[in-house]
């Protein structure tokens, strides 16, 4: 019952050594990346309750792992469950991404 701007300080104390303020820029900037700025205080949500839609927990758990800005990212069909104009959001995030250098490896079904 965590918001992304909760779970990703959570990701980047737990996955760097960074400092406080580089912590909350680093949160900052990816949030910014993955277009969820405007739902960063909303609780993600579950079975029990409303939250995030599909495309915006998916981003989510993506920024989770960008948290460390990894060279190689595997992303098991991070297009499932979507529709067909959120999917093409996700591609594009993951298209941008390897703009960025790093290589992206996914299953898609």
């Amino acid at each position: 019952m965590l918001t992304p701007y909760e779970l990703l300080t959570f990701a980047a104390r737990m996955k760097t050594n960074l400092d406080e303020s580089f912590v909350r820029d680093r949160v900052e900037r990816i949030l910014t990346r993955l277009g969820l700025q405007n739902c960063k205080n909303t609780m993600v949500g579950g079975i029990f309750r409303k939250g995030l839609s599909g495309g915006e927990k998916k981003r989510t758990s993506i920024g989770y792992e960008l948290i460390t800005e990894p060279s190689l990212m595997i992303l098991d069909e991070p297009t499932s469950g979507l529709d067909s104009h959120t999917s093409a959001n996700i591609i594009q995030l993951m298209r941008t991404e390897s703009y960025r250098g790093a290589t992206i490896v996914a299953t898609i079904h």
